[in-house]
């Protein structure tokens, strides 16, 4: 499950996320919720949805580098469409680098402000030599929908242990996968019982605004 979830290109929204609950979906029976973009939820706005069809930069010598299809961290969550030719230095204002994990490619997103940019290795951006870079970002921002996925697991008791988990990060292990992977297989440990006290109710959406889209819907305001 991890190799299938792994490569997906998960955001806030997109196919990637719905590819995911999908795949999930196979081990719990998850009830999928499509809440359309610029939907209230609370004092928040369900965003736009955020598609990828490709992304890279080509360097001085013509070699296609920081492809987002062959990393998708590669290119900062949510960017906007760009296409066009920087220098060095400019093209270094979109960059993101860890200096202190100079191997590392980080994980960068712009999910509320308008930006462009790519993000690398630390050793890889200091060894970009000077010259003229193409860039090409074609990203599309629309109205779309935002993917939230629950199941409830009854039990002889009306309390209920809430168990949620973010699937909004890419190519990631501690910070995504394992939340969610590990809610799948508790469900069917759990479902595996003759019977149950409490009520397990299992809940995936993105960070931060599907949170509070779920306690929009099902909260008691």
């Amino acid at each position: 499950m991890f190799d299938r979830l792994w490569p997906l290109p998960r955001s806030l929204t997109g196919d990637g996320v719905r590819a995911t609950h999908a795949a999930l979906g196979e081990l719990m029976p998850l009830e999928r919720l499509e809440l359309a973009s610029d939907t209230p939820v609370l004092d928040w706005m369900v965003p736009q949805e955020w598609k990828v069809r490709e992304a890279f930069v080509v360097s001085p010598d013509g070699t296609r580098i920081l492809d987002f299809h062959s990393n998708n961290l590669h290119l900062v969550g949510y960017s906007e469409p760009f296409q066009g030719r920087l220098t060095r230095s400019e093209l270094d204002e979109h960059l993101y680098s860890l200096e202190d994990r100079p191997s590392a490619i980080p994980y960068v997103t712009s999910y509320y402000r308008p930006r462009w940019g790519f993000c690398l290795s630390h050793e890889q951006r200091v060894s970009l030599p000077p010259g003229e870079y193409e860039v090409v970002v074609n990203t599309e921002l629309e109205p779309g929908s935002m993917t939230i996925s629950e199941c409830l697991l009854p039990g002889t008791s009306s309390q209920e242990v809430l168990i949620s988990s973010y699937t909004c990060h890419p190519s990631l292990a501690n910070n995504e996968l394992s939340g969610p992977i590990l809610a799948a297989f508790l469900y069917r440990r759990l479902a595996r019982l003759s019977q149950r006290r409490l009520t397990f109710r299992f809940v995936l959406a993105p960070e931060t605004v599907g949170a509070i889209a779920y306690l929009h819907l099902r909260g008691d305001w």
